[in-house]
């Protein structure tokens, strides 16, 4: 008689238990987790769950492997995975779902889609020592198949952390931001070589930002701030003590520029074997780019450290081709403490800062620079005027790329149109031969350059050659 009252007794108690818990094991709400199964439906289910709970973690069990499409994050979540577990994306273009945002570059809806997605959500969280596989592989996805789904797209969320987490093998970006307030990544690891235009963090009109201690090695850009809205500007940003390696750029600031985008501090970072630029800072539509330090940074096989642009193109999907916006202003800028190793580099690598006739770039200081290059430029190299400007008819569609302007007449710095530039400290070191001057101004008011080295020595103001 005793067991049968203990019964309903400890049914209503597990049950009681249930409601109130904190920890929602996909396993529990139907998840096979055996690497084939898609559970899709079982993931969402124990998101859902814990949402309406009030919040908690949504467990990826360690030693499993849980195959899903699109899934939701929302309030107050925590998706938790595991030491030793495996989110795996599902390799079936199909199972990502068409509500999810889009891709706010022009020309690439083949990106819209995506694996993680949030919307309107607050405080939610990715954590753990597991990972997330976007199986992206080019014989799941490529453009001609339909499409490359993102890995991650959150959209006006409030109160993030991504923290601990390796993330793999999108088929797209690893990650897109877009009108987010309050994010904090710390400790993680990226590795998206398997696909295309693998970036990692992609931050748009995104508000009191930090990156720390996380390592990145993509096959597009690593860290990317823009602003795809004029009414949402990307500010408040810090990134330190990060590794960058990267087909592309370590870092790249602008391109998508119709919002301001300032308030930016990097510090205490590599960045190794970049095919592209250590960063890569370019306004194009419309916003103003100000206020921006990077001091304490390494970088081997760069070959441009610093590559900076001021000219007009249209990036964002929201405008309508042909209507250009006018360009505004980029001002204030301080680079210090910067060691380069580009020995092993060809001679196309230097500092390269450009704005565009009319459009100067403003209040740029470079001190305390060490900076190691292959050298070999010609005679010919040198006598070089014709350093093509990012016009439309040069931009041809495209962005202010290098590959456009080629070869400069200068071994260590060009700088054109600019207003008000400080080089402090600059030592330049050529490890061949190098006909060309080691700084070339060229449209540079309101310049002060002080003790400038090249190999060793110091350099004569008639070294540098103004124009």
């Amino acid at each position: 008689m005793k067991i049968k009252i203990l019964i309903p007794f400890i049914i209503g108690l597990l049950f009681h238990l249930q409601s109130y818990a904190t920890d929602f094991n996909v396993l529990d709400y139907g998840a096979k987790a055996d690497g084939t199964t898609i559970d899709t439906k079982a993931v969402q289910k124990a998101i859902d769950a814990c949402t309406k709970n009030g919040g908690g973690k949504v467990i990826i069990p360690s030693g499993k492997t849980v195959v899903i499409g699109t899934i939701y994050l929302k309030d107050f979540v925590t998706l938790h995975i595991e030491n030793g577990a495996t989110l795996l994306g599902s390799p079936n273009y199909e199972d990502y779902a068409t509500d999810t945002h889009k891709n706010m570059y022009k020309n690439e809806p083949h990106m819209d889609r995506c694996l993680i997605f949030a919307k309107d959500a607050r405080s939610i969280a990715i954590e753990g020592y597991g990972t997330i596989d976007g199986n992206g592989h080019k014989e799941n996805f490529t453009k001609k198949k339909g499409g490359r789904p993102m890995m991650i797209r959150f959209v006006n969320v409030k109160d993030i952390h991504l923290n601990d987490i390796t993330l793999i093998n999108p088929a797209a970006w690893t990650s897109a931001w877009l009108y987010c307030d309050n994010i904090s990544v710390s400790g993680i690891n990226i590795i998206s070589r398997v696909n295309n235009n693998g970036d990692g963090l992609d931050f748009d009109g995104c508000t009191n930002v930090r990156v720390n201690n996380s390592n990145f090695d993509n096959s597009d850009d690593s860290i990317c701030l823009q602003a795809s809205r004029p009414d949402k500007p990307c500010k408040n940003i810090t990134v330190s003590n990060c590794h960058f390696s990267t087909k592309w750029g370590g870092m790249r600031i602008g391109l998508l520029s119709r919002g301001n985008i300032e308030s930016v501090t990097v510090t205490n970072c590599t960045f190794k074997d970049i095919q592209d630029s250590g960063l890569k800072i370019q306004q194009c539509e419309g916003g103003e780019m100000k206020n921006m330090v990077f001091s304490n940074l390494v970088m081997e096989n760069v070959p441009r450290p610093i590559f900076m642009t001021f000219a007009k193109q249209i990036a964002s999907v929201d405008t309508p081709e042909g209507q250009f916006e006018p360009l505004k202003s980029m001002h204030n800028f301080s680079f210090s403490n910067i060691v380069v190793d580009n020995s092993n580099l060809d001679k196309n690598s230097a500092f390269f800062l450009t704005g565009f006739p009319e459009h100067q770039i403003e209040d740029i200081t470079i001190k305390d620079v060490q900076f190691v290059v292959s050298g070999g430029g010609s005679a010919a190299d040198a006598q070089k005027t014709n350093i093509k400007e990012y016009t439309q008819e040069v931009l041809n569609g495209w962005w202010p790329e290098f590959s456009l302007v080629g070869t400069l007449p200068a071994s260590g710095l060009y700088a054109r149109h600019i207003d008000g530039l400080v080089v402090e400290n600059f030592s330049i070191k050529t490890v061949n031969e190098d006909k060309r001057a080691p700084i070339v101004l060229k449209n540079v008011t309101n310049s002060e350059i002080n003790r400038v080295f090249l190999n060793k020595k110091i350099i004569s103001k008639n070294q540098i050659l103004s124009n």
